[in-house]
């Protein structure tokens, strides 16, 4: 098990039911937390559920769209989703894989979610916040094969694929992210506890993909899938696993503390940087480094 010392364990400062909602050109998905709960889980902006059984229900995907000032995080679980980005990028995230996108100062990409043979397609969209000294800085590419995601088992009840952070001394394997983020998907059998350690002053939350646990202590309540918990300050957090096996996010990073300004997938500081996004949008250019010439 992590070692999680004798720190006080994150009590739990609110429930949040994931709520449905239609996003793209007709994808159903569930929203974790979005613009609503801005600054409350701060550095995080938004987090999506798109796991689906039902192509008709993600296969129009997300069209050519913009982004400025924040990060997108696209974690795969079934299926796979093919992306391209007016930069000259494009490639597959597959189910297992990674991409952590630093949209900077500014790109405009496309995302496809696929399914395999039995239909299902599923995954998870996070948005982090990019502070104002950064939030022009060129895009980049953080892509991790699912071969490349380390498992880490603290206990004979617990698995852990560590995506971002450290676990048991062993990091994952996107780095050097400015929020100091960790990003964990955590697995424990029934009756099974998680004990972990986390930054003092981040924020931290987990969103419950399957099965029923409690997150705080023993006596706490119990938190069923599909729904979010936001910790209080604190060391550590403590999970346990009811009685069948509990899957969930563990994501922290450090708060930037400063005003937001969002518009869509635009994010900035103020109203005027807000506009000039937008104009520069619409006037063609957005994008500070154009696609190379073939």
């Amino acid at each position: 098990m992590s070692d999680p010392g004798s720190s006080p364990i994150r009590g739990l400062e609110a429930i949040l039911p994931s709520r449905e909602t239609i996003e793209g050109a007709g994808v159903h998905l569930r929203r974790a937390f979005g613009a609503t709960e801005v600054p409350r889980l701060d550095p995080f902006l938004l987090l999506d559920d798109f796991r689906s059984q039902n192509p008709a229900e993600f296969v129009a995907g997300f069209p050519w769209h913009p982004h400025r000032g924040i990060e997108t995080v696209t974690y795969m679980i079934d299926g796979f989703v093919e992306h391209e980005d007016s930069i000259g990028n494009k490639g597959v995230i597959r189910s297992g894989d990674v991409q952590w996108m630093t949209a900077g100062n500014g790109i405009i990409h496309q995302e496809m979610p696929k399914h395999l043979n039995d239909g299902r397609m599923g995954g998870f969209q996070l948005w982090v916040n990019l502070p104002a000294d950064h939030k022009m800085m060129d895009p980049r590419y953080q892509e991790v094969q699912a071969a490349h995601i380390p498992q880490v088992n603290p206990s004979k009840d617990v698995a852990v694929h560590v995506i971002a952070g450290q676990v048991s001394g062993v990091r994952g394997p996107v780095r050097d992210i400015v929020v100091e983020p960790e990003y964990l998907d955590v697995r424990i059998q029934p009756h099974g506890v998680f004990e972990h350690p986390l930054t003092p002053g981040h924020r931290a939350f987990a969103y419950v993909l399957a099965g029923r646990g409690r997150f705080d202590d023993a006596s706490g309540e119990v938190v069923d899938s599909e729904n979010l918990v936001l910790f209080r300050d604190g060391g550590r957090v403590r999970v346990e696993a009811m009685d069948r096996p509990l899957r969930f996010l563990l994501v922290s990073g450090k708060p930037l503390h400063e005003p937001v300004a969002w518009w869509g997938p635009i994010v900035m500081n103020n109203r005027r940087e807000l506009e000039a996004a937008v104009e520069e949008f619409q006037n063609g250019t957005f994008v500070k480094h154009p696609r190379p010439h073939a």
